[in-house]
């Protein structure tokens, strides 16, 4: 097992070569949830996440002939940008399987740093294997993104950072993939402060640790935001680890990890990309687990598709009222659209959209339809401005949620 003494040993390796990443209160998102909300910010490394602090540890570590050789890695993005960027750092050739799936700007990003990249599988377990058939063949070095000892101990450098800064934190919610993460964070965290409460996350489409540690067969698999946590398989160092230390294992669903990605950007201004925002998710998924206590966050990873994080947005707007859609009945005739216009600007509504549909054939002929999509303060305005168009006879009907997106 790896110790704390590995994991001293893996900061004094990172000391000037990652970056020592800030441990700060988040205010807004403790209202959100009623806890004591404190963030450590891995976002902010070079690569935008804590990939960085295992990669280098085990690359640091290489033999002469085995940089020679060069390194090999599958990842879906982080770790894959982490071991290209070190290893250009270090004069180590690198090659790095992805799954197709990967986002194209982590895609980018990997091979902007010097990387061979190879997209290979639908998932990380797919692209495992065609990793491990090229380092077979070509005699690569292996560097496994979560089941390695000096992996594991570079990764849990971070609850050493953050229990120095913030010694009275009672629990720590981590995400979790193979759990290198967790198991590092896990083992140091314990080792200086056994008291301490360690909290697992992982998406609900990739149960593995959770079926793992409870003998549980749900069911892995499907498209989620959190794909940097999407492993079918776990680490066979790291379960140990897991089931020793970690308290709990929260399964959270995907608009809990599209809530926690868009409550990171509009409270606290800071990117998260599904993953990254996991530890929150959790938050808010079991807010009376987490309520009154000093929790600590690790916003592990900040690699978001923009197209994906606009989406988030609007989609969160929509599920707060704040962007609605309504279809109104209408005689179709000149100066309606200007009448309907002014009412809902009297309202203090600002119109996104408007549709007309003449065809439909529960109207008159000289009726239609008219799909309006709004921005509005909030519910209550919302339904402020439903029925003050109902009062006035256009009989609006609410239309389905997304109806904005279409």
């Amino acid at each position: 097992m790896v110790t704390l003494a590995d994991i001293e040993a893996a900061r004094r390796i990172l000391a000037g070569q990652v970056l020592r990443t800030p441990l700060l209160a988040a205010p807004p998102l403790s209202t959100l949830t009623g806890a004591e909300v404190f963030v450590k910010y891995e976002n902010l490394q070079v690569t935008n996440s804590f990939k960085e602090r295992g990669a280098y540890v085990k690359l640091a570590a290489l033999s002469a002939d085995e940089r020679r050789r060069g390194v090999i890695a599958m990842s879906a993005g982080n770790h894959a940008q982490a071991v290209a960027y070190h290893a250009r750092r270090l004069a180590i050739p690198a090659t790095i399987v992805m799954p197709v799936t990967t986002p194209f700007v982590k895609i980018k990003a990997t091979e902007a740093s010097g990387a061979t990249v190879v997209l290979d599988g639908e998932t990380i377990s797919e692209a495992q294997a065609r990793a491990e058939a090229i380092a077979a063949e070509r005699n690569l070095v292996w560097v496994h993104p979560y089941d390695d000892p000096r992996i594991i101990a570079g990764q849990g450098t971070i609850a050493l950072e953050m229990l120095e800064e913030a010694p009275d934190l009672d629990t720590l919610v981590v995400p979790i993939g193979g759990g290198g993460l967790i198991a590092g964070c896990a083992i140091a965290a314990r080792a200086k402060k056994p008291s301490i409460e360690i909290v697992g996350v992982e998406a609900a489409l990739y149960p593995s640790m959770w079926n793992a540690v409870h003998k549980g067969n749900r069911p892995c698999g499907g498209a989620t935001l959190a794909e940097g946590i999407a492993v079918k398989n776990v680490g066979k160092l790291t379960l140990p680890v897991v089931r020793e230390f970690v308290r709990d294992i929260i399964l959270v669903d995907e608009p809990q990890i599209e809530r926690a990605v868009n409550a990171f950007l509009t409270l606290q201004k800071t990117m998260a990309e599904g993953a990254g925002a996991a530890g929150l998710a959790a938050m808010l998924a079991s807010p009376a687990r987490f309520r009154g206590r000093r929790v600590g966050l690790i916003l592990c990873g900040g690699n978001i598709d923009p197209r994906i994080l606009a989406s988030i947005m609007v989609r969160e707007l929509e599920r707060a009222d704040r962007i609605v859609s309504f279809r109104l009945t209408i005689p179709d005739r000149p100066g309606i659209l200007g009448q309907i216009a002014t009412r809902l600007g009297e309202f203090g509504a600002n119109i996104l959209s408007v549709d007309h549909h003449r065809l439909f054939l529960d109207v008159p002929a000289k009726g239609a339809k008219l799909d309006v999509t709004m921005e509005t303060r909030d519910a209550a305005h919302a339904e402020e401005i439903f029925s003050a168009l109902a009062a006035d006879g256009y009989r609006p009907v609410r239309m389905p949620s997304g109806t904005a997106l279409e």
